[in-house]
């Protein structure tokens, strides 16, 4: 079961270090990406020090250019998204490929012993394809999946690919409401 474990852990290491590699090889190193990326660089810094000179009693000329540098930050935003695309088609294909194949070889195996019993609704994917009702035995899927994403965060950053936290804090995020994204 220890061998399970750190065979998976070095699966996850080197699926992550793929899929950053090819990442770089289709988008990072291209010169569309690079200068999309400076460009929102530039127009978050910019932007970031407009709010902070700008007053609540501000003229709405001051407050229309603020909000034009929103719009253009925001299209900008989406066409660094729209270059990384086809990046995540690829990575996202070659994963699917990979995992089906880890997948049968670990079929029915318990690889990890987790120190807890999971709620019902993360039981499904913790215990998946494995026999038995002790809900502690961790299945393949569980523990690959919880490793690539906390490993492929670390790769990014280790490798100078995340993007840089002004331009996710001016782009929001997913879980952003419009409110909070006006609001900035």
């Amino acid at each position: 079961m220890l061998g399970d474990t750190i065979l998976i852990i070095f699966i996850s290491i080197a699926t992550a270090l793929l899929g950053e590699g090819l990442t770089w090889v289709l988008v990072y190193r291209t010169d569309k990406y690079q200068r999309l990326k400076g460009e929102v660089e530039k127009a978050s810094k910019r932007l970031e020090r407009q709010k902070e000179t700008v007053s609540e009693s501000a003229d709405k000329v001051q407050k229309r250019k603020l909000e034009r540098q929103e719009e253009k930050l925001k299209v900008n935003n989406r066409d660094l998204s729209m270059v990384k695309m086809k990046s995540m088609f690829a990575s996202s294909f070659t994963f699917m490929a990979l995992l089906g194949m880890f997948n049968s070889i670990f079929e029915g195996r318990v690889v990890a012993k987790l120190p807890f019993e999971p709620i019902p609704w993360v039981r499904g994917l913790s215990h998946r394809n494995l026999s038995g009702d002790d809900f502690t035995d961790c299945s393949f899927i569980f523990l690959y999946v919880l490793c690539t994403m906390s490993i492929r965060q670390n790769v990014q950053k280790l490798f100078g690919l995340a993007p840089s936290r002004a331009a996710s804090k001016a782009s929001g995020g997913f879980f952003s409401t419009p409110g909070q994204l006006s609001s900035r």
